[in-house]
């Protein structure tokens, strides 16, 4: 393998590669209200560790900041920025909402940024833009226990505020494409049996993920995020994607469950928090036990979620080394 595109394919494949591709990532908190510093920092964060795929992660708002939601940065170690105004506060409120044109100003800028980003990455390693699944950004819209409510009172002033969504997020993902990014990464945080059932997820999330990720499908890289815990991992099957990834380590399946639930590759190993407070040791035990449950095939080695943004060097290094 001399690339990260060749080694990711092969991977894919279910190929013996020359070593097990290694994908972290994590958010800049500060960084990430200018395009041209968010790229910056994720060009040096690659220079830095040189990894086989580039995730791109804006703050989590940005997909929702030009219906008007704001955010600020409270030193969440994850890296994650903290709503400070949501827009939906009633049921009717989603009636009123308008699909966002990538022109739209925040859009707009993540556009460019990823365009910085291009013109500084080696053309052979893959790049995916982060994209929240419509449940996800309606979350971000209305903040996590009304939205809660609504779901539950309201279904059908809720429902047509994802038609809305999904359709704006479409356009997002055909500009994605025009663009040349390799694949998204598809976060989906709702999949959790403690926030609904699969029957409810099915009926009420799937079908906009479905009619969302109709563009996607050119898309060669394509990352599947299921947060949280008790996750819905069936989900992966419903959804055309070439990777999943999940909190392995903290709920089912194991990777090595995952490998006859789920064609594709797995993505995970280590947990955040090892990453974050344990020791080089510590990593590379956590590191060689998911190379091994998966023998190295059809994996790549990374977190159930972000990086923590102050995690030691050492112990991204010790990722690395382990899959060398």
């Amino acid at each position: 393998m001399t690339t990260h595109r060749e080694r990711i394919q092969a991977c894919f494949k279910g190929e013996q590669t020359d070593r097990v591709p290694v994908a972290l990532w994590r958010h800049f908190p500060e960084e990430d209200q200018d395009p041209q510093t968010l790229a910056a920092a994720t060009l040096q964060f690659q220079e830095t560790y040189d990894f086989d795929i580039v995730k791109v992660s804006p703050s989590s708002a940005f997909m929702v900041k030009d219906w008007g939601v704001q955010d600020e940065w409270r030193n969440n170690p994850e890296g994650s920025r903290a709503y400070t105004k949501h827009v939906i506060e009633k049921p009717q409120d989603w009636e009123t909402l308008t699909a966002l044109d990538p022109s739209a100003p925040h859009l707009a800028a993540q556009l460019d940024c990823l365009r910085v980003i291009q013109r500084g990455l080696a053309p052979e390693t893959p790049l995916i833009q982060t994209v929240f699944n419509p449940l996800s950004q309606a979350k971000n819209l209305a903040g996590a226990d009304l939205l809660l409510e609504h779901l539950q009172k309201y279904p059908e002033a809720l429902t047509k505020g994802l038609e809305t969504i999904a359709k704006g997020t479409v356009k997002f993902i055909e500009a994605l494409r025009e663009l040349g990014v390799d694949g998204i990464f598809y976060a989906v945080q709702h999949a959790q049996n403690n926030l609904l059932s699969l029957e409810e997820y099915e009926k009420i999330a799937l079908p906009y993920d479905l009619q969302t990720l109709v563009p996607a499908k050119e898309f060669w890289c394509n990352l599947l995020h299921l947060h949280g815990k008790d996750v819905h991992f069936s989900l992966a099957n419903q959804m055309d994607f070439q990777i999943v990834n999940w909190h392995d380590r903290e709920t089912f399946p194991s990777l090595s469950e995952a490998e006859n639930l789920f064609d594709g590759a797995l993505c995970g190993g280590v947990r955040q928090e090892t990453l974050y407070a344990g020791d080089s040791d510590q990593v590379k035990k956590e590191a060689r036990d998911a190379v091994a449950q998966t023998r190295g095939r059809r994996f790549i080695l990374g977190t159930g979620c972000v990086v923590y943004y102050q995690s030691p060097r050492e112990n991204i290094m010790a990722v690395i080394e382990s899959a060398r």
